[in-house]
């Protein structure tokens, strides 16, 4: 088996047509392929938000949700939000949620890398200590929803694309919503 991390590669319909080495998809021409966003709350109800390291080869330094990747080749979307919760940040996960199963963008950043992806979103609790990897996250805070959704507003440059699209569609951001729980 190969230590090369592997995408899958996806046609217009969102349905599987092969893969290709996660080192050569992200450019100038990406491919369309599969993805997942995961927004992570503590036990008070706030959201990890993390900014991204500045080694990071799109969006490097750029603030977003708890953390994102890329289901391997027949891997279950669900097990690779916990496989990755645990690279990226050293977490572990419970009540893990899948809120937006058809999330889709295109995105280009300013070194003209182009991010294109169908990317379901989930939302999850966090169990145990934190411990980001300081090669994916520079920085992170527990965020109450509404200053997120309230910065993302004020100043959407500072966030990343996928969370500006995100944070309008995602109850957890929703003050009144939120209220009348």
């Amino acid at each position: 088996m190969s230590d090369v991390e592997q995408v899958v590669l996806l046609d217009e319909r969102a349905g599987p047509v092969g893969t290709a080495p996660k080192s050569t998809v992200h450019g100038a021409d990406t491919p369309l392929h599969l993805a997942f966003s995961c927004h992570v709350l503590d036990d008070d109800g706030r959201v990890l938000i993390t900014r991204r390291a500045l080694s990071k080869q799109t969006w490097p330094g750029v603030w977003t949700n708890t953390f994102c990747g890329h289901p391997g080749p027949g891997e279950d979307l669900e097990a690779a939000v916990h496989r990755r919760a645990r690279v990226e940040l050293g977490l572990a996960l419970d009540d893990v949620t899948l809120t937006l199963p058809d999330f889709r963008y295109r995105a280009v950043d300013a070194s003209g890398v182009v991010e294109n992806e169908v990317c379901p979103v989930f939302v999850a609790h966090a169990t145990g200590p934190l411990h980001p990897d300081p090669d994916e996250v520079a920085e992170w805070a527990w965020v109450e929803p509404s200053a997120v959704a309230a910065a993302v507003s004020a100043a959407p440059w500072a966030f990343s694309p996928w969370l500006g699209l995100q944070v309008p569609r995602l109850a957890l951001y929703d003050t009144a919503a939120r209220a009348a729980r």
